[in-house]
């Protein structure tokens, strides 16, 4: 039995993901926060999921989650390393709390990198490893290529997270461990409902008015949002498929959402953008 491990499995993308890649009859270890989250899905799971309990920004218990794995897999390795628990800030950049900002690279950048580096010898990274070499999947997302207004610190993160992608692996190709990066654009998991709470936080500056324009954009994006089964069809193909491709883009809509924004000069989306959400002096 294959074994994979993956960050944040206690609902949306990571949840289905577990699910998915238990059906496919692989041995899942998947990381939650809190107790009650490792007792539901042990319990809804079964004996091939293993709940691991840890925050990616706490260092202490992802070495003990490490540990944990090391026992179970014994030198059969890890198959793969699904990097999948984020956050999402959102909010003015020129009134963002600097410590929120610092939070948002916390968990997205600086967590990953850390539970990626503890793994990585489990997958391969070390000369004179008996078994084939594992792969790294992080899922990014469509703002890691594209940043609108009010998502700077989520996009920022997830920029430096497609620059870390490509850099970790070509040092990889060393041991032959992959690295594969997600790009999902809006897709139906709670993390929107947190995105509506945070954002009105910033009720009362002067983007205050821009914020019922948002909240239809959000309703919108909300109803023709991805089926999460399609993420996980493409970290499906970037864990199975032989030669897989560095990205795997899933934008919510590919003309619209992903190619044009890509293509346009600067300027042209700078005014579509505030055109789209009433931005004007």
């Amino acid at each position: 039995m294959k074994h994979i491990v993956i960050t944040g499995v206690s609902t949306g993308i990571g949840f289905a993901t577990a699910a998915e890649l238990l059906r496919r009859g692989y041995h899942v270890l998947g990381s939650v926060r809190k107790a009650g989250d490792a007792q539901r899905l042990q319990l809804e799971f079964g004996e091939a999921f293993t709940p691991l309990l840890f925050d990616v920004t706490d260092g202490q218990a992802i070495g003990t989650a490490v540990e944990q794995v090391q026992e179970i897999v014994g030198e059969r390795g890890l198959y793969a390393l699904i990097n999948n628990a984020g956050i999402v800030i959102p909010g003015p950049l020129s009134v963002t709390p600097l410590e929120d900002f610092q939070a948002q690279f916390e968990v997205n950048v600086f967590g990953l990198l850390d539970v990626t580096q503890r793994f990585l010898p489990l997958l391969g990274a070390r000369k004179n490893v008996p078994t084939p070499p594992g792969r790294v999947i992080n899922i990014s997302s469509v703002s890691g290529k594209i940043a609108y207004p009010f998502m700077g610190a989520y996009a920022a993160s997830k920029h430096a997270l497609e620059a870390l992608s490509d850099s970790l692996r070509r040092e990889l190709m060393l041991y032959g461990v992959d690295v594969i990066v997600i790009e999902p654009g809006t897709t139906r998991t709670p993390i929107k409902d947190k995105y509506k709470e945070q954002i009105q936080r910033y009720a009362q500056t002067d983007y205050g008015t821009l914020f019922a324009n948002l909240e239809a954009q959000l309703a919108e994006r909300e109803r023709t949002g991805l089926p999460v089964e399609q993420v996980v069809e493409a970290i499906c193909k970037a864990l199975e498929n032989k030669h897989p491709k560095t990205r795997y883009a899933v934008p919510r809509k590919r003309l619209t959402g992903w190619l044009i924004p890509r293509w346009l000069p600067d300027r042209w989306l700078d005014r579509l953008s505030a055109s789209q959400l009433g931005i004007t002096r």
